[in-house]
């Protein structure tokens, strides 16, 4: 079945990934109307770059590639957990990292210190969904940080375990099978 990428694509990378994804298409609105027209053809020169160095003489020829690595959500590592961070050198102080995550997702990043504009992540409140990552213009700005083994997740309070564990063997899930880990007491 054919199928068309649509949401949130502003650059010719955006575009690679969901053509990677198996997309024959891809569809810009919301960047077009921000940026103008001429987004898509600053689009089209760097797909065309990116095709070339990587030798691809059309979209079928990497369309779909990604697709071995995509994984069910129930199979996601849960004890996986990141949170995102600011480099406040790179930050052009634009503020639309706060904007999305103030009305969209979880207020984990504040807009100002000492009277200033400043955008920090409240780690307190991330949920490490990587958006504010996706809507800031300037690359490497906003990055993800995955916490390792023991440290503690300053939203949960809950030391970050290394092991592997997907939903069916989540807490949460009513269904999953009990274990006697899961009855032992102490």
């Amino acid at each position: 079945m054919p199928l068309s990428g649509i949401g949130g694509i502003t650059t010719w990378r955006d575009a690679a990934e969901f053509i990677a994804l198996g997309c024959g298409t891809v569809q810009i609105c919301t960047a077009a109307m921000v940026y103008g027209f001429k987004i898509i053809d600053d689009l089209c020169d760097g797909l065309s770059n990116f095709m070339d160095e990587r030798g691809y003489d059309s979209i079928g020829a990497f369309r779909g590639r990604a697709l071995p690595s995509v994984r069910d959500w129930d199979m996601l590592n849960l004890n996986h957990i990141e949170k995102a961070i600011i480099n406040q050198d790179l930050c052009i102080k634009c503020g639309r990292c706060h904007v999305v995550c103030e009305d969209t997702s979880h207020q984990a990043i504040t807009s100002s210190k000492h009277g200033k504009r400043h955008f920090e992540i409240k780690e307190e409140k991330c949920v490490g969904c990587n958006l504010c990552v996706s809507i800031c213009p300037v690359p490497d700005t906003i990055t993800m940080r995955a916490l390792q083994p023991g440290e503690i997740d300053r939203r949960t309070g809950v030391e970050v375990r290394g092991d592997y564990a997907n939903w069916s063997m989540h807490a949460n899930n009513p269904t999953r099978a009990e274990t006697s880990s899961d009855n032992s007491e102490g």
